[in-house]
């Protein structure tokens, strides 16, 4: 079972959160997650456990006690969904790309090829509909 550990205090070692979730069972793993610039922890991390009830008593033994001087919090991890990875930065008709810019239609930077300084709000005249 893969299992989400929250509230982590930042100086914590994957090796002591290792050993914080042997003491319900075999791990197969524990990974803190970090910045990528920085390497810093971004305060929670993943332990893989390979039994199940192994797992779900750490699960309950360790959800909401104190490490560090923070209260962790500690439950099952669920898999996300492709949409929940995937995020919108633009394009469409709220706010940049190449489609659309400011306004939904024939804003700034628009498809149409007409670039228009109303800020992209479409307010009669020339107006196209896709």
């Amino acid at each position: 079972m893969n299992i989400f550990v929250g509230s982590l205090p930042f100086r914590l070692e994957e090796t002591e959160l290792r050993e914080l979730f042997e003491e319900y069972g075999e791990v197969a793993s524990a990974k803190i997650i970090t910045d990528k610039f920085s390497g810093r922890s971004k305060g929670f991390g993943f332990v893989e456990m390979p039994n199940d009830e192994e797992a779900q008593r750490a699960i309950d033994g360790l959800n909401s006690t104190e490490v560090g001087g923070r209260s962790i919090v500690v439950n099952k991890s669920e898999e996300r969904k492709d949409s929940d990875r995937k995020r919108s930065f633009g394009g469409g008709g709220s706010g940049g790309g190449r489609s659309g810019g400011y306004g939904s239609k024939g804003g700034y930077g628009s498809r149409d090829g007409n670039r228009r300084n109303d800020g992209g709000y479409n307010k009669g005249g020339n107006r196209r509909e896709y």
